[in-house]
């Protein structure tokens, strides 16, 4: 039953735009891809709504549906239906199936909204929808959201989330947003200063031991290390074993760390045109300026320090992100995307400390 008409929003202009984002596990989302990008592409042709997924190095991965609230309805009922299919599908046959679930991405500062005076709101999206919602507690790890889940039937999913939308069109977050990103599965990373590498497993260095270091050299798969880079506070940082050099990690499981590590070589060993690739990351628009800094500083640093070539999209209209193309050799692309990473996390840190402290 399509009970949509009963909460959406009036207006006299142009639908609102709206992103939603949800959290899903690396199976969830390569069904959802499906084979050659299928599935993806005729989710979109036909809501009509952009959905993006982020890259594949974490084992979450945040799925984002962007469009007017009928669009990300569309998008959602499709979505939820290839998940049940797969669960439906599943082995044991006769065994009972678990309902859909998944796991909605909210600005926290809209819970309130969401939940309504006494419960009443989350109480007749329940009734409405016939889906199980559940507000989490806590925030998401270094970000001002919260997760909410979504249990049911397909139908019910699609029914509860576009009055979630509803309300999120609503009441609008207020203040800034931190958005949640999953962590990666890689390493924690390494920084060389005064000559010795340390590894930061939480906010606090810890000097590397040679187990660890033996362990990141056998997978290290980078032949090029940066310059000193007061990007990162005047440390040598390199993201684990995306980024280690052999030849470095060898040195400093024997006990010789260099001093200073040695100038980039990009400027002299232009990428070969074969090789290079081509990565694309999702920025919020609230983070894209520590990314640029004061005339571009920030921007040209890491493509100095990289050697990649690093182009930032225009701001589209309604969208919260802005989307950053990087081109090179794999080892420039991997170093300009963990650099970027940190310009964000020392941003999302500097800012928790304001909110929080």
């Amino acid at each position: 039953m399509d009970n949509r008409n009963s909460n959406t929003p009036s207006s006299d202009g142009p639908a609102p735009t709206l992103t939603v984002r949800v959290i899903m596990q690396g199976k969830e989302v390569g069904s959802i891809i499906g084979k050659k990008g299928d599935n993806i592409k005729k989710y979109r042709e036909e809501s009509g709504a952009k959905i993006n997924i982020s890259d594949g190095s974490c084992p979450e991965r945040i799925v984002t549906v962007t469009g007017h609230p009928d669009t990300i309805y569309k998008a959602f009922g499709m979505i939820s239906k290839k998940l049940e299919e797969d669960i439906l599908s599943g082995p044991n046959i006769n065994a009972p199936k678990p309902p859909v679930t998944v796991r909605l991405i909210i600005p926290a500062s809209q819970c309130g909204s969401l939940i309504g005076k006494g419960g009443c709101k989350i109480k007749e999206i329940r009734e409405v929808s016939g889906a199980s919602i559940q507000v989490a507690s806590e925030i998401l790890p270094n970000s001002t959201e919260r997760a909410v889940t979504v249990s049911g039937t397909a139908d019910a999913i699609t029914q509860c989330v576009y009055h979630i939308c509803c309300v999120m069109l609503e009441s609008p977050p207020k203040g800034a947003t931190i958005p949640y990103r999953p962590k990666s599965a890689s390493l924690p990373p390494v920084i060389f200063t005064g000559g010795q590498p340390y590894t930061i497993p939480g906010h606090m260095a810890m000097q590397a031991s040679p187990h660890e270091m033996a362990k990141m050299a056998h997978l290290a798969h980078i032949s090029h290390i940066g310059q000193m880079s007061p990007l990162l506070g005047g440390a040598q940082a390199l993201p684990g074993s995306a980024a280690i050099p052999a030849a470095l990690l060898a040195a400093a499981v024997q006990g010789n760390f260099p001093q200073r590590p040695t100038a980039p070589l990009h400027g002299n060993m232009p990428p070969n045109p074969t090789q290079a690739q081509s990565h694309e990351m999702t920025i919020p628009n609230d983070l894209i300026g520590c990314i640029i800094g004061r005339g571009g500083a920030k921007i040209n640093e890491i493509r100095h320090l990289s050697g990649a070539t690093i182009k930032i999209a225009n701001q589209e209209d309604g969208s919260a992100d802005r989307s950053v193309t990087i081109i090179g050799a794999p080892e420039s692309v991997n170093m300009a995307q963990y650099l970027i990473n940190a310009r964000i996390s020392t941003e999302i840190g500097h800012i928790g400390t304001l909110i929080y402290h």
